[in-house]
């Protein structure tokens, strides 16, 4: 499928999950750019075009999401280490007023987090009415890291999963069902809920790793840990296959989009928020006639005054 000037409908469905299919990463390609036909440079330079383009409209769809204060925009981005969440963040919202605009990056939790239910420290971020709620991770790590590694399920103390055991598919299917209630609860209380896997491929994983040790400015975003967890590679696959195919929904979609060309990823972000929110069918507040006749009064007094050095 070619790259456009800007990305059609019809290419924009290729990344969303539909519901009740499945994921299919196997069969995504990581690494789609575009026609080849097309030279890359073209591709790349169409892209940037649709960045620039898109961070613009995302600023005034913000404009409108605050001034109507009837939905909040909740983004979700979920990955692999290197697949570029971080400069995804970075790009797409650098156009957007901060005071409207919220990220909250989940590592391991605390013991106070511990302690509550698995949805709870997510909550606790979520959006308010008129803003941008983005998840740099999210509760979906309790089905995806915490399903590679079951065995931390015991710091979380649960009555129907004993110490050390391995716990049945029929937890995990639980938790994807408390995901998709939570998530329909959202979208019915005007929180619109979009999710973004940036599907990285290994080869690529591996290049932007060894990026990160041979520049001494990125050498602290590497941890001997994220070697341990490449290792399960196979398992991560498999854990985001299942996740993602049982909690794409209708009121709150998976998008696969490929991350091996991060102005790919940018551009496809970016057109997607924008027609998330123009769905929603926001309008600028009407003013009443009561208030618009203050209005013209305000007018009026303002007119009235002298300018500066004009007086007497």
């Amino acid at each position: 499928m070619p790259w456009t000037r800007k990305p059609t409908t019809e290419m924009l469905h290729r990344f969303r999950v539909t519901p009740g299919t499945p994921a299919g990463l196997a069969g995504r390609d990581p690494g789609w750019a575009g026609d080849d036909e097309v030279p890359k440079k073209e591709r790349k330079d169409a892209a940037e075009d649709v960045l620039a383009d898109g961070i613009e409209r995302l600023r005034e769809a913000q404009e409108l999401l605050w001034a109507a204060d009837s939905w909040a925009l909740l983004v979700v981005f979920q990955a692999l280490d290197a697949a570029g969440k971080d400069s995804a963040i970075k790009h797409v919202f650098s156009g957007v007023n901060p005071q409207g605009c919220r990220v909250a990056a989940f590592k391991q939790p605390s013991a106070e987090e511990l302690d509550h239910d698995f949805l709870w420290r997510c909550v606790r971020e979520l959006p308010r009415r008129g803003q941008i709620g983005i998840f740099n991770r999210s509760y979906y790590e309790e089905v995806l890291v915490v399903r590679v590694h079951p065995s931390w399920l015991g710091a979380q103390r649960l009555p129907e999963v004993a110490p050390g055991a391995v716990p049945p598919a029929a937890f995990w299917q639980r938790r994807y069902e408390s995901i998709n209630d939570f998530e329909r609860h959202l979208e019915r209380n005007g929180t619109r809920v979009v999710k973004f896997f940036l599907h990285l491929s290994p080869e690529e994983q591996r290049r932007r790793f060894l990026d990160r040790l041979d520049e001494p400015d990125k050498q602290w975003k590497f941890s001997t840990g994220d070697l341990a967890e490449r290792a399960r590679w196979d398992d991560y696959q498999a854990a985001y296959e299942e996740a993602i195919t049982a909690t794409s929904s209708e009121w709150a979609p998976w998008y696969v989009l490929p991350a091996d060309h991060k102005w790919v990823t940018r551009a496809l972000v970016v057109e997607v928020l924008c027609r998330q929110i123009a769905e929603l069918g926001l309008s600028f507040p009407a003013v009443a006639d009561d208030d618009r006749a203050k209005l013209a009064a305000a007018r009026v007094s303002l007119e009235a005054e002298a300018p500066p050095g004009e007086a007497g």
